[in-house]
């Protein structure tokens, strides 16, 4: 049977909640926000798990879950470090950030073997949306093919943005058809005197329709997606090498094969509604909705018994 793949990019530090928040419990009986995306990934088919971190987590990540996991799905490790470059070329002086999403996936790309989904590891994204990855995923193959097919999980914004602070979402275009036409990645998006909007320079604020379809970084690539990732970093650091910040974003590839006519991308939209812990002030919250959705009997307690 061919491996269906969960790649779970949990390398960020948390900076903006103060912690190692892909390590924080949320679950009444020790489980942490992942422990119930891997759930719901398994129970729809997925059976390899690949887990992007820093080498500085390794050991911790393995204790609270890795080593758990490993006795329901086969588990991998990849590590994003801000010193995995191409040939020829050097981290500048001052970096300090990681180099983005697409990054990770380029990380972790010998350890993926066949279709496989990538999400973040502080984000829920419900028990369907696992289900419609999975069924796309299982059809794909792009094999020979010159246009590829992918898929993403596209949320509702106005259910995606957190009290607490800014938040980075992909707002994309969607024909009728539920193909993505465009995507940007907009990486400061919050509430501004009631209003969702988004800053590019933190001075001018720009309002978004809050009933936006916006990317959660829940995607579906076949293999394939591997080699025009690893093609297009060399570019990005070649425009990107002296701004210290700049990151390679998944969105920001999928959008240039997308203007390029390389891929095609179904839009899956998803009933579930979104949570996550962002900062530290989301936790009572995403607690509140675990112990909800236990109660209604959508996951069982304990989580893994």
């Amino acid at each position: 049977m061919e491996n269906l793949t969960l790649v779970i990019m949990a390398a960020g530090l948390g900076s903006r909640y103060g912690g190692l928040k892909q390590i924080d419990v949320v679950g009444e009986n020790g489980e942490i926000l992942i422990d119930y995306s891997i759930y719901d990934a398994i129970r729809a088919g997925f059976n390899k798990l690949v887990f992007i971190i820093t080498k500085e987590l390794d050991k911790a990540f393995k204790e609270v879950i890795g080593d758990r996991i490993s006795k329901y799905a086969e588990v991998e490790y990849a590590y994003q470090e801000i010193d995995e470059l191409p040939e020829g070329y050097t981290v500048p002086e001052g970096r300090t950030k990681p180099w983005g999403t697409a990054h990770a996936v380029i990380c972790a790309a010998d350890k993926i073997n066949g279709p496989f989904a990538v999400i973040n590891a502080d984000d829920f994204y419900g028990g369907e949306t696992f289900k419609t990855l999975a069924e796309h995923l299982k059809k794909a193959s792009n094999a020979n093919k010159s246009v590829y097919d992918y898929c993403m999980a596209g949320f509702i914004l106005k259910n995606t943005v957190t009290q607490n602070g800014h938040v980075a979402r992909g707002i994309c275009t969607v024909d009728g058809e539920g193909n993505l036409q465009d995507i940007v990645e907009r990486t400061k998006i919050m509430y501004k005197d009631g209003k969702i909007c988004y800053t590019e320079d933190e001075e001018t604020w720009h309002e978004i329709d809050g009933d936006s379809v916006v990317s959660m970084n829940c995607w579906g690539f076949t293999e394939e997606f591997l080699p025009e990732l690893k093609s297009m970093f060399p570019n990005f650091l070649n425009e990107n090498i002296d701004n210290l910040k700049a990151e390679f974003y998944l969105p920001t590839a999928v959008d240039s094969m997308l203007k390029a006519g390389k891929c095609r991308v179904k839009v899956l939209k998803t009933p579930d509604k979104w949570f996550g812990v962002t900062y530290r002030q989301d936790k009572p919250m995403v607690q509140e909705a675990i112990r909800s959705m236990t109660a209604e009997g959508k996951y069982p307690k304990p989580l893994w018994s």
